[in-house]
């Protein structure tokens, strides 16, 4: 990788934002690109070439939306029932684009730990929001409502290893936020220093 490239992605990297999906504008994303995205997300790291991502994908983000809110509706009793929960449900990806629920799929090594198998999806997902950030898509991935609840398992008939990951919200914004960190990367990282040759 020559100094253009890694600037190219470290900007790619740094840009990227989480948006919600209120805050999208209700342009819709080609087809094209979510595929090329996709086709992103499949080249993720992953132990025992087990690929155990999955991903469902809503061309129409109301058609979720129901889906969600009706599984709130359907396995909240009464006395918890919200009906503002309710209604955001059903109305939260009215200006995004494009819905996918994220899945990692377990593989049929038993021998890699289910935590491996969720990392390995859980890059898939970031390779996907990196490319999406490229073509100047936002994205919200939300874990929310029943999104990591046993019906929404029981919707997408997943195994009981499964999990699903969370639901991403694809669209277009006006404006992204400004990115920044609390911590210092100085707190988060300890060098070991090479041990002097004797």
């Amino acid at each position: 990788m020559d100094n253009q490239d890694f600037v190219t992605i470290s900007n790619i990297i740094k840009s990227r934002r989480t948006v919600k999906a209120a805050a999208m504008n209700g342009n819709k994303i080609p087809n094209g690109h979510v595929a090329a995205l996709l086709e992103l997300a499949d080249w993720a790291p992953n132990h025992g070439s087990t690929e155990p991502w999955r991903f469902v994908v809503y061309e129409n983000p109301a058609d979720f939306c129901q889906q969600h809110a009706g599984l709130y509706k359907e396995h909240t009793p009464a006395e918890n029932f919200n009906e503002t929960s309710y209604n955001n449900f059903m109305t939260q990806g009215n200006k995004a684009s494009h819905v996918l629920v994220a899945v990692m799929k377990r593989g049929d090594l038993p021998k890699i730990p289910v935590f491996e198998e969720i990392i390995a999806a859980s890059c898939a997902v970031e390779n996907l929001l990196l490319g999406a950030t490229a073509l100047n898509i936002v994205g919200f991935w939300s874990t929310g409502g029943m999104i990591l609840k046993q019906p929404m398992k029981d919707f997408l008939q997943l195994g009981e290893e499964d999990h699903v990951l969370g639901v991403l919200y694809l669209g277009y914004a006006d404006e992204k936020p400004e990115g920044r960190r609390k911590i210092p990367l100085e707190e988060k990282v300890k060098w070991v220093a090479a041990a002097a040759n004797n």
